[in-house]
């Protein structure tokens, strides 16, 4: 029985690793994003495109069988609007904002667990949570200066769809690298014919876009879809709270689109509702033993 919570807990402890190597990887798109001089919807395109050849060699390596049912089509579905709609809005509004505002997914995540399971949040993850959208509100005021709406209205709607990207394992007929897979599918066939369009085929171009593919969105979702198979979804979208400050760091850092003081108010308090979160849970599990 000690042996068996071992390795439970061994595999939880790889799932929290993966949850924030994808959050790293993922920080990576709003910089590569605006260096690349294309339309968003080329863009995603062909990142998913890349990324479904790089999640489909992982499906023959591990052996993993394609599921096709209502409930991961729905999950594809999501995969695609969150994709899509985080291209579209970091075009149109500040990296910033469209990762902020699509990090309104935890709050989305409570509404679906109560709605479709009937459970509350735990008083840390509440508490948790509230913290977090000071941080995010933090943002989206200073965003608002730049009078940008449509994109960060996109951008919210981006954090629905994320929502349910979270949720993918936690229904029965679930299977998210397969939603996730055929999300990516979808993506690349519908969209990257755009590309034809495009004029700028320079090395840096195309290696961003290769990059944007094959880690920003093929390796992410690698490391995503293990970390939300053994850890819930509120705990698996308060870890991802580390990719909405790296982003526009390296967007800053890298492209010039800088921060205002309201910002870094914000992401000091979004790690906060992190740091807030895990000690909390470590206590409990302390506790319990």
């Amino acid at each position: 029985m000690t042996e068996q919570k071992t390795y439970t807990s061994d595999r939880k402890r790889l799932a929290l690793v993966m949850m924030l190597a994808a959050s790293i990887c993922f920080s990576t798109g709003g910089l590569f994003m605006k260096l690349i001089p294309w339309n968003p919807l080329a863009i995603n395109g062909a990142r998913n495109l890349i990324a479904c050849v790089v999640i489909g060699i992982y499906l023959i390596v591990i052996k993993h069988k394609l599921v096709i049912n209502p409930t991961v089509l729905i999950g594809a579905l999501c995969m695609a609007g969150v994709t899509t709609g985080y291209a579209v809005a970091n075009k149109l509004t500040t990296a910033g904002n469209t990762i902020i505002l699509q990090y309104t997914a935890p709050i989305w995540i409570m509404i679906m667990v109560y709605f479709f399971f009937g459970k509350k949040p735990s008083t840390a993850g509440a508490i948790s949570i509230l913290i977090v959208l000071a941080g995010i509100l933090c943002f989206f005021f200073e965003g608002m200066s730049t009078g940008r709406w449509l994109g960060d209205v996109i951008a919210l709607l981006s954090g629905v769809f994320y929502a349910g990207v979270f949720m993918l394992n936690s229904f029965e007929k679930g299977d998210a690298l397969s939603s996730v897979f055929l999300g990516q599918l979808l993506c690349g066939i519908v969209l990257s014919p755009l590309v034809i369009k495009e004029t700028d085929f320079s090395a840096p171009v195309l290696w961003s876009v290769f990059f944007l593919g094959a880690v920003q969105v093929g390796l992410a979702y690698i490391f995503f879809t293990y970390g939300t198979k053994y850890i819930d979804p509120l705990t698996a979208s308060i870890i991802n709270a580390i990719e909405p400050i790296l982003n526009p760091l390296l967007v800053a850092v890298f492209y010039g689109e800088k921060l205002g003081p309201l910002s870094f108010i914000g992401a000091a308090i979004v790690l906060f509702g992190i740091l807030y979160y895990n000690i909390k849970g470590a206590e409990a599990g302390n506790t319990a033993k």
